[in-house]
């Protein structure tokens, strides 16, 4: 078994550990009515992504994400939320260092033993949900978990919807496909573009994500027999339908929509293997972006 396959495996317990220890890290987290800002590099902008679309639809306060390395230095936050696994990204502890002493910052890692311990105004470590792999998984939904939790939306179906995930096979031929699009409504469009992102990863394969109503506007043209179109959440009315019509395959999302995540890791991992690719070794990466000076 890979790193990664042992990793995601581990999911339910990380989130349940994370649920519980929500309450824990209350002063750190955002209180309800700040204006907030949740930044990240790769799968963990595409998290902040989900949470800051999760926080304003839970009427909590204004929220915005951005990758760190293009966060709006003009505008005024009472609190910066940082994700960080590696606690070494250099955007990330950039823009903690430049806002130290004007806004109040968190940064959610996975090392407590980095700079970012001390760049930002509070941590919270889930050391618990580390990875060995380059390609994240559990970090990253653990974080968005606690995050969840925080905003009292997590539940014990979440988990066991996890687990579900972990046991059932994925959808008969969709291991053969050559192309996959996820759509995502809300929250889930960050979840869209991480299970892009990971298919790229692990598999070198073509994927794209997108808002679930803008797939209509453009990209359906590239469904056709042979590639798969995958929704986090609930479709758009007739959308199923009009992708089934291309020849595509329609794989719709059952399970609450942070499991659905978990399907498309095990996904990544078996079109990996297929391929005879190893995906802890993605080409062209790293665990962390350390930009020299």
């Amino acid at each position: 078994m890979t790193y990664v396959e042992d990793e995601l495996n581990s999911q339910p317990e990380c989130w349940t550990r994370a649920a519980g220890d929500a309450a824990r890290h209350t002063a750190a987290l955002p209180a309800a009515g700040e204006r907030v800002a949740i930044v990240g590099c790769g799968t963990s902008y595409f998290m902040a992504q989900s949470a800051a679309a999760l926080r304003e639809e839970a009427g909590l306060g204004e929220t915005d994400a951005f990758a760190a390395s293009e966060f709006p230095r003009g505008r005024t936050y009472d609190r910066v939320v940082a994700l960080t696994r590696s606690g070494t990204t250099t955007e990330v502890l950039e823009l903690l260092t430049e806002l130290k002493g004007r806004t109040r910052t968190v940064a959610l890692t996975a090392d407590p033993r980095t700079p970012v311990m001390n760049a930002a105004d509070d941590v919270v470590a889930l050391d618990y949900a580390d990875e060995r792999s380059v390609v994240q998984t559990r970090f990253a939904t653990t974080a968005l978990t606690l995050l969840r939790a925080h905003l009292g939306l997590h539940t014990d179906a979440v988990v066991a919807d996890a687990r579900a995930a972990l046991a059932a096979d994925l959808p008969e031929g969709l291991v053969e496909r050559t192309q996959f699009t996820f759509l995502g409504r809300g929250w889930t469009v960050g979840l869209a573009n991480e299970a892009g992102l990971k298919m790229r990863e692990a598999s070198l394969s073509w994927t794209e994500a997108y808002p679930a109503m803008e797939y209509r506007h453009g990209p359906i043209s590239i469904s056709t027999t042979g590639t798969a179109t995958w929704m986090f959440g609930r479709a758009p009315e007739g959308l199923a339908e009009q992708v089934r019509e291309t020849g595509a395959m329609w794989v719709p999302g059952a399970l609450d929509p942070l499991a659905e995540l978990v399907r498309a890791q095990r996904l990544a991992v078996a079109v990996a293997t297929a391929r005879g690719l190893d995906p802890d070794r993605p080409r062209h990466l790293t665990r962390s972006v350390i930009l020299a000076p």
